[in-house]
């Protein structure tokens, strides 16, 4: 039975697959259960409601192959549910599907789509795919791109893939990811990494940023210069760590913030933006390697900007064209 077919107000007999066999009971329900507070969760499972095969279990208790869990009712309110995938987004996702095989889907994410829902949207890229997969039991999220961010981004169909995914990014090693930013002024092509600490900050009008601070952690980049023009320059950014915003505020610390960047951008380039006609994010993550957990092939994956990007690029007389 899958998500979509669960119907919280009456009990629930959930047979475990694959795609979730030595998952934690609490960690299976919590990723079944979209829109249940974690804390009936854990409730529900401390007084014994919901069974492994008609036997009582622990949150800690991992599930196998063929088990049977059996669920209880449980009480969602209506304003956790996500609104229904519209038809034209339901078309744009179907048609931005860049590879996929029995344990993954990449997605070319559009700029502007949240990857979850959260802090004031209802509707994510994730929550639109479970919509659009109601057959599959298991679709998460293995990283993420920020909402302004568009391009490339990796959705596990299988647990054993997640897990895989997941250690080689925090590992730092086994995927490299690239991405193509417009930066603003004339980028030196001396600068091949950025190496300066990022700390997380809250500012008192409750904005979250990211400044370069040496009690922050280690963050790298690797930079590659592409083309330039008059106002702008087209940049490679390979992100080695994967901080909180760190291509933009690398990009920053170096004199040359990121087009369209309504963050960390200062007057002078809001300004230039504007007579320009760039009101988004120039960031897209445009490349994948890595090899496949489960079929061991090497994967490298490419989604160019959308046509917007493009534009906006062959404006500022930067245009992205083959390199080798």
């Amino acid at each position: 039975m899958s998500q979509s077919e669960l119907d919280t107000r009456k009990v629930s007999f959930v047979t475990v697959t694959d795609d979730n066999a030595g998952q934690r009971l609490d960690n299976f329900l919590l990723s079944l259960l979209k829109g249940v507070p974690k804390a009936l969760i854990y409730r529900v499972i401390r007084k014994g409601e919901v069974r492994i095969n008609k036997k009582r279990a622990k949150a800690d208790t991992r599930v196998a192959v063929d088990d049977l869990v059996r669920i209880p009712p449980m009480r969602v309110a209506e304003r956790d549910a996500p609104p229904p995938v519209s038809t034209v987004l339901s078309e744009l996702l179907k048609n931005a599907i860049v590879h996929e095989d029995d344990g993954l889907l990449v997605v070319n994410k559009p700029s502007g789509l949240a990857v979850h829902g959260g802090s004031g949207v209802n509707l994510g890229l994730i929550e639109a795919l479970r919509q659009m997969r109601p057959e599959h039991t298991f679709l998460e999220l293995v990283h993420r791109l920020d909402r302004d961010t568009s391009g490339l981004i990796l959705v596990a169909k299988k647990r054993s893939v997640l897990t895989a995914l997941q250690r080689m990014l925090a590992n730092k090693a086994g995927i490299a990811k690239r991405y193509l930013a417009l930066v603003h002024g004339g980028w030196d092509r001396k600068i091949k990494d950025v190496k300066v600490p990022l700390l997380r900050i809250e500012r008192k009008s409750g904005e979250r940023m990211v400044i370069v601070d040496d009690e922050g952690k280690k963050a790298h980049t690797r930079t590659r210069l592409l083309n330039h023009g008059p106002h702008y320059a087209l940049i490679e950014a390979e992100p080695v760590t994967g901080r909180t915003h760190q291509i933009r505020v690398h990009c920053q610390y170096e004199g040359h913030v990121i087009a369209g960047d309504q963050k960390y951008r200062d007057k002078v380039a809001v300004d230039i933006d504007k007579k320009q006609g760039i009101n988004r994010l120039l960031l897209h993550a445009w490349q994948l390697e890595f090899r496949h957990p489960s079929s061991g092939d090497f994967l490298k994956l490419e989604a160019w900007p959308d046509d917007e990007f493009q534009q906006i690029l062959a404006k500022a007389q930067c245009e992205l064209t083959k390199q080798d």
